[in-house]
């Protein structure tokens, strides 16, 4: 798949590499794995001279052998001899980097975790001391969320402070994915995209593996998806025991429960059976996982709280591929396919309310957006968009298909909204119905 996007992302990370001249740069770039930050750095940086290291579990002196390897190779340098740890070779190319600037891009960087956790101490000793003189452009990656975190963003953590900027990698937005989809199949309908939006969310790898395999519509891409050497079946749970530990069981259960609609802490306590409001603080701001959703008007401080997968492939992964493991183990694919067939149309109505709620942040000129439900949960609007400069507000109902839109129910709910807040109060409001036809 040809490279798309990240024009943003890029001219960011090209700024940084000209800064760098001047003054040492430390950017630390975050977000899921598969998302794409490796092929983003790599492309961002194809122009000038890179060394790339790998930092793959094995013994420290088998990495070292490795990246002196590539400083031979990129930088034309000989060999250094026997260098056995990590912290000598970076203290090496900080010196270096004072009469020739180069970037070092270390992908998988939490690994020094399970490989010598001093590196980290050591890198900020040798960053401190060296980098008034140095011209080098560090990129430091990683997949593992809570791992990341963790190295720069604790206080009492060596390399805290020590990063000069932050990027976090964003999956497509729903317009690179109508373009993806118009370049590779320009036949395609509204439903072919709804579902490459509702299994990949926009997620770089995800989208590759479609495109390459040519299955861009809903019934190829179930095809490419359930059957026994699947990447997809297989990638929820390798991607996240890693970030849970031995306690994964537990946030599964809970993940399951949300991507399944059992999404107030109650209900998720019911199915848990145990108080679970350190699991959910974790996975909200520890892993990034889940959000908060509120109603739109309502203080922040109201227990009337829906939580919500962020991830589109992890909601559609546990609402069919954790919940029916059984059916997978037996290879059953297709079982499993009747049941995603039978449940599709729901599933995907909640896709499409996000697909626009994305949608609409991607064009741009409003000020607050959200949906509403009383404190019943009942009374639900899906979407309302409001630009606060210009006073006007859209009040809208999502459905699959334009004919079940009902205006009449829709303005009911409304005035019963309305009467609870003077939020849109001398507001012009627009009553809107928003089906697939509109994607």
């Amino acid at each position: 798949m040809k490279f798309y996007n990240r024009e943003n992302e890029i001219a960011r990370l090209q700024e940084i590499q000209t800064q760098s001249i001047e003054n040492a740069q430390f950017t630390v770039i975050t977000g899921r794995r598969r998302v794409g930050k490796t092929q983003l750095l790599l492309k961002a940086t194809e122009d000038v001279a890179t060394l790339y290291f790998f930092v793959s579990r094995k013994a420290e002196s088998y990495l070292c052998e490795d990246f002196q390897q590539e400083i031979a190779e990129k930088l034309q340098i000989p060999m250094l001899g026997n260098v056995g740890n990590f912290s000598q070779l970076f203290k090496f190319l900080m010196q270096l980097s004072a009469t020739r600037p180069f970037n070092l891009i270390i992908d998988e960087f939490q690994e020094f975790l399970n490989i010598n956790s001093s590196v980290f101490s050591d890198m900020q000793r040798d960053w401190d001391t060296l980098k008034a003189n140095s011209k080098i452009n560090l990129l430091v990656c990683g997949s593992v969320y809570s791992l990341m975190h963790k190295i720069f963003e604790d206080y009492n953590a060596p390399l805290y402070g020590r990063a000069t900027g932050f990027l976090r990698l964003k999956p497509f937005k729903v317009s690179v994915l109508k373009e993806i989809l118009t370049l590779n199949n320009p036949q395609f309908t509204a439903e072919d995209l709804l579902a490459l939006y509702a299994f990949t969310g926009g997620v770089a790898k995800y989208v590759q593996l479609f495109v390459d395999n040519k299955a861009l519509t809903l019934k190829k891409m179930l095809d490419l998806m359930l059957k026994e050497d699947s990447f997809f079946i297989a990638d929820g749970k390798s991607m996240l025991v890693e970030e849970f530990g031995k306690d994964y069981a537990i946030y599964f259960t809970i993940l399951s429960a949300i991507a399944r609609g059992e999404n107030t802490r109650a209900k998720i306590e019911n199915i848990v059976g145990k108080e679970i409001g350190g699991y959910l603080t974790r996975m909200e701001h520890d892993y990034g996982l889940l959000s908060k959703n509120i109603p739109l008007f309502a203080k922040s401080e109201t227990k009337n709280v829906r939580y919500v997968i962020e991830d589109n492939f992890l909601v559609f992964w546990f609402r069919f591929i954790y919940k029916y493991s059984y059916i997978i183990e037996i290879q059953q694919f297709d079982e499993l396919r009747k049941i995603i067939e039978r449940d599709y149309a729901t599933f995907s109505g909640k896709v499409l309310e996000k697909y626009f709620r994305e949608k609409q942040i991607e064009q741009g000129g409003i000020t607050k957006i959200g949906g509403y439900w009383n404190k019943n949960g009942e009374n639900e609007i899906d979407l309302i968009i409001v630009n606060e400069t210009e006073k006007k507000a859209q009040i809208v109902e999502i459905k699959r298909n334009e004919k079940h839109i009902r205006y009449n129910l829709l303005k009911e709910k409304a005035a019963a909204m309305l009467m609870q807040t003077n939020e849109l109060k001398n507001y012009e409001i627009e009553y809107k119905g928003l089906s697939m036809t509109d994607m």
